[in-house]
């Protein structure tokens, strides 16, 4: 997004991702299979070298990689925007990665956060995001958020070698 985001919400802070925040704990969130179990990253093995490619993969471009911390800056995930600025779209992605904070509001608080930034772009007409069917809370998340489902990709992914559903949410700005 070219810019170093800090957005502040009511239990968390937004950060631009950095080189400091690649820590043991980041690694670990990304190698456990229950936090990673309803993504694509269940199918790798990261180490830090991956990691900072992943963090450089958004230099120069117009996404954005965030840390999640709480008030006090303690990490407990990250947050993804991959933008079109031909289209004046964005796509946000979220990762609550400290299992001991799941269900407390963090995740939420974070998302309507970086939402409501999003959406007072004067570039952003609209935020689109997606999940598996079978990720309830992601799926509560969006819907709680105002997000819309505006289509689905049936049976597309496996989970557990079951076929899941890819569900497609978007908000317009005005």
């Amino acid at each position: 997004m070219g810019e170093e985001l800090h957005l502040r919400g009511a239990k968390v802070r937004l950060d631009s991702f950095t080189e400091a925040d690649l820590a043991p704990a980041y690694l670990a969130w990304l190698n456990d299979p229950e936090v990673v179990r309803f993504s694509n990253q269940r199918f790798h093995r990261h180490d830090m070298t991956s990691c900072r490619d992943y963090l450089r993969s958004f230099q120069g471009s117009d996404n954005a990689f965030l840390s999640v911390k709480t008030l006090d800056g303690q990490p407990i995930g990250t947050m993804t925007v991959y933008r079109s600025k031909h289209h004046g779209t964005a796509d946000v992605g979220i990762m609550i990665g400290e299992r001991s904070f799941w269900g407390g509001g963090y995740g939420w608080d974070a998302w309507n956060t970086l939402m409501n930034w999003l959406i007072e772009q004067p570039d952003i007409r609209k935020v689109t995001a997606g999940t598996l069917a079978c990720n309830k809370g992601m799926v509560r998340l969006m819907e709680r958020s105002g997000m819309a489902l505006e289509g689905s990709r049936r049976g597309q992914e496996l989970v557990d070698g079951t076929p899941q559903d890819i569900l497609l949410y978007g908000k317009f700005a005005r």
